[in-house]
C-alpha cells in the first residue's frame, strides 16, 4: 500500500483527471452521436450522407492521430493556446460519437415502423417523431452496447497520457520519476480501471432494471 499512501497527492490528481475526461468527453459523445444518428436516418439526403461521412471518417481513423490534430493542429489554426485537458476530452468526445451514432441507430432500427408511420398521420413532424417516439424507445434497446461503449471510451482516456494529461495511464511515469516500483504502479492502475468499470456495469444493470420493457 506503500505506493497509494506515499504518493496519495498523484493518485488523486490521476483518478480526477481520468474522471474529468470521462465524464466530458461522455457527455458530447452522447449529446453529437444523437445528433449524428439521427441524421443518419433523416429522410433528407444531405443530413444522411453528412452524418455517414462524419462516422465513416472519424470511425477509420485511429484515436491516437486524433488526438494529434486535436494537440498540434487545432492550437496554430486557432491562433490560441488551449488547455490540454479540453483538447483531449474533445477528441475523446467526438471519437467516441461516431459509436454512439451508430449504436444509436441500431436502436432506432428496433423500433416498428408503424409507430413512426402513426406519428406522423398524426401531424408530427420528423423532429418529435425521433424525439417523442422513436428515441425514448431506442434507449431503451440500446442499454448494454451504449455500455460498453462508455466503458471503452474509460479505458482511451489513458491515451490522454501521452499528450501531457494527467490521468491514471500516466501514473507509471510519474511514479517511475519517484523510485517506486513500475510493476506495483501498474497492477493498482488495474484495479481502479476494474473497480470503475464495475462500477459502468452496475450502473447499467440499475438502467436495465429500471426502463425494462414488459414483452
Amino acid at each position: 500500500m506503500g505506493v497509494i499512501t506515499n504518493n496519495l497527492d498523484l493518485w488523486v490528481e490521476a483518478l480526477l483527471g481520468t474522471l474529468k475526461l470521462f465524464l466530458g468527453g461522455a457527455a458530447l459523445a452522447l449529446v453529437l452521436g444523437i445528433i449524428v444518428g439521427a441524421m443518419r436516418v433523416s429522410p433528407v439526403p444531405i443530413a444522411r450522407a453528412v452524418g455517414t461521412l462524419y462516422v465513416n471518417t472519424i470511425r477509420n481513423t485511429p484515436l491516437t492521430l486524433v488526438f494529434f490534430g486535436f494537440s498540434f493542429a487545432l492550437p496554430p489554426l486557432l491562433g490560441m493556446r488551449i488547455d490540454s485537458l479540453l483538447l483531449a476530452t474533445c477528441a475523446l468526445g467526438i471519437y467516441t460519437a461516431t459509436y454512439v451514432a451508430e449504436t444509436i441507430r441500431s436502436g432506432i432500427n428496433t423500433v416498428p415502423v408503424g409507430q413512426a408511420e402513426a406519428a406522423r398521420a398524426i401531424g408530427l413532424g420528423f423532429g418529435q417523431v425521433m424525439t417523442l417516439i422513436v428515441l425514448p424507445q431506442a434507449f431503451r434497446s440500446v442499454i448494454p452496447p451504449m455500455m460498453s461503449v462508455f466503458i471503452a471510451l474509460l479505458k482511451n482516456t489513458t491515451v490522454a497520457a501521452g499528450f501531457s494529461v494527467m490521468n491514471l495511464g500516466s501514473m507509471r511515469d510519474w511514479l517511475s520519476e519517484r523510485g517506486e516500483n513500475q510493476l506495483l504502479v501498474i497492477v493498482w492502475v488495474m484495479i481502479a480501471f476494474v473497480a470503475l468499470v464495475l462500477l459502468l456495469s452496475w450502473a447499467q444493470r440499475s438502467l436495465e432494471n429500471r426502463w425494462r420493457v414488459a414483452r
